[in-house]
């Protein structure tokens, strides 16, 4: 079913203007204009600047936000059109594009992830759930994964490195936290069942993969209505190191120290642990998370 044109705003991530993507955003805009729609980009010095561009943008009305980057980019666009049903697009650039890989679009090719946008405008969109963090008086969605525990203590490690690029990074800093990391004692409440616990880090998905494909729940559904929750108990540093590289193919679901379960809200806390969402730095714990089926519209 052919979609006539429609007005795209399109943000492009600050950082890809010093890298090998910069050219990727202005390159979007002008194949969207040789596709007939009414095409305004978005960029900025820095993303805080760019993302009150963006809600400044958006509030004056659209039928589409494009985000250019990675990760960083898709929160900000899941924060902006989260319970619009505004549809969100995904040119991926960025080191982890997990959000790009869970919908099946091109992640490693911008000029594919540029193709498939345009086709994708020619169809209605997909419609999938998002999670909500409430922390404090503060709401933030997210559609990949919330991480609290070790993950999130590498993602914060990882966001301070400037090198190396690419998902090698969290690697290392991964490396760098084994020396130091001691398990967490953490209340987790899921659906109401609240239990006290010892963990390594306990993580909830609506995606199947952070961190640049690390499969952490490789049974996630994007559209299930529910969250997939991701506990690894207590392991030795040698064990964590052995159990790692499974995560990369998903081959760690059976470890004896692995945990899923699943549900629509879940309350979580522990002391001195800062939660991740996205890879975007959310806070320090306690957090309440909680699925809102149906809360986002994405081309594809």
């Amino acid at each position: 079913m052919s979609r006539g044109p429609r007005r795209l705003l399109v943000a492009v991530n600050p950082a890809a203007s010093f890298g090998r993507n910069r050219a990727v955003g202005p390159a979007v805009v002008e194949r969207l204009l040789q596709e007939g729609h009414d095409v305004a980009m978005l960029r900025e010095a820095n993303l805080e600047l760019l993302r009150r561009e963006t809600e400044s943008a958006f509030a004056q009305g659209t039928d589409g936000l494009v985000v250019v980057g990675g990760d960083g980019m898709v929160s900000l666009g899941v924060n902006l059109v989260a319970e619009t049903g505004v549809p969100l697009g995904i040119v991926a650039t960025g080191t982890g594009n997990d959000l790009a890989r869970g919908l099946g679009l091109p992640f490693d090719d911008p000029a594919a992830a540029t193709d498939a946008l345009v086709d994708a405008l020619a169809r209605p969109p997909r419609v999938i759930d998002a999670g909500v963090i409430r922390h404090g008086t503060l709401r933030t969605w997210f559609a990949c994964v919330v991480s609290t525990g070790f993950d999130a203590v590498v993602n914060e490690r990882a966001n301070r490195m400037t090198r190396p690029r690419g998902p090698s990074r969290y690697t290392l800093a991964l490396v760098r936290e084994l020396a130091t990391f001691r398990p967490r004692t953490y209340t987790i409440t899921i659906d109401g069942v609240r239990r006290v616990q010892r963990a390594m880090l306990v993580s909830v998905a609506n995606n199947a993969s952070l961190g640049g494909g690390m499969r952490i729940v490789p049974h996630a559904v994007l559209d299930d209505g529910l969250l997939d929750v991701f506990i690894v108990h207590p392991l030795s540093r040698a064990g964590l190191v052995a159990v790692f590289p499974k995560v990369f193919s998903g081959s760690h679901t059976d470890h004896p120290a692995v945990e899923f379960a699943r549900g629509r809200r879940i309350l979580i806390e522990a002391e001195d642990i800062v939660a991740y969402a996205d890879g975007e730095r959310v806070g320090i714990l306690p957090i309440e998370v909680e699925v809102t089926p149906g809360a986002l519209s994405v081309f594809v």
